[in-house]
C-alpha cells in the first residue's frame, strides 16, 4: 500500500522532481547558494573556502588528501593553492619524510578568516536544522554518509576526486 502511494506520488510529480539525484543536487545548489553569498562577502571563491574548511578539520593535510576532501580535482586544487599562498592564507611545505610530497598548512590569516567561516557555516547549518528538525537532520546526514561510502565517495589519497559540475567558482 505505501509503495503503491509512493509510486503514484512519483507519478505525479514526473521523473525529474522525484529523481534522488536530481533532489540532491537541487538541495545542495539551493543551500549552498546561500552560504556561498556569505564566502564572496569575504572575497574568497568557493574553492578556496573549500580548501579553508578542510585544512581547519586538519592543518597540513597532504595536497592529494585535500583534493579528495575538497571535492577538486589535484592540479585544480594545486593552483587554487598557488593562488590562495599568493593572498597569504596558506603555505606550502614539503613532507618532513618525503620530500617528493607537498602538504598545506594555514597561514595565522589563513586561520583567522577560517574561524569566523566555519562560525558562519554552522550558524547556517543550524538554521537549516531548525527548518527541518533535529531529528531529521541526523536521519539525513545519517542517509548522506551511507550513499557516499556506497558508492565510493572520500577515496583515499591519490584517487582523483570529480569536480561537481557547476562549480567552476
Amino acid at each position: 500500500m505505501l509503495d503503491q502511494r509512493a509510486e503514484n506520488a512519483a507519478e505525479s510529480q514526473g521523473f525529474v522532481r522525484d529523481y534522488l539525484l536530481y533532489l540532491l543536487a537541487a538541495a545542495s545548489d539551493s543551500v549552498s547558494a546561500e552560504f556561498h553569498t556569505r564566502v564572496r562577502e569575504h572575497g574568497l571563491r568557493v574553492p578556496e573556502w573549500r580548501i579553508l574548511a578542510c585544512l581547519t578539520d586538519e592543518d597540513g593535510q597532504m595536497v592529494t588528501q585535500l583534493a579528495v576532501l575538497a571535492l577538486m580535482e589535484q592540479s585544480r586544487l594545486t593552483k587554487i593553492v598557488d593562488q590562495m599562498a599568493d593572498k597569504g592564507l596558506v603555505k606550502r611545505r614539503n613532507d618532513n619524510r618525503d620530500r617528493r610530497r607537498v602538504r598545506v598548512f594555514l597561514t595565522a590569516r589563513g586561520q583567522d578568516l577560517a574561524d569566523r567561516l566555519v562560525a558562519e557555516a554552522r550558524d547556517h547549518e543550524a538554521g537549516i536544522i531548525d527548518q527541518i528538525t533535529p531529528e531529521r537532520s541526523a536521519a539525513l546526514k545519517d542517509v548522506l554518509s551511507t550513499i557516499i561510502e556506497l558508492h565510493g565517495g572520500m577515496k583515499q589519497p591519490g584517487t582523483p576526486a570529480k569536480v561537481l559540475e557547476g562549480d567552476h567558482e
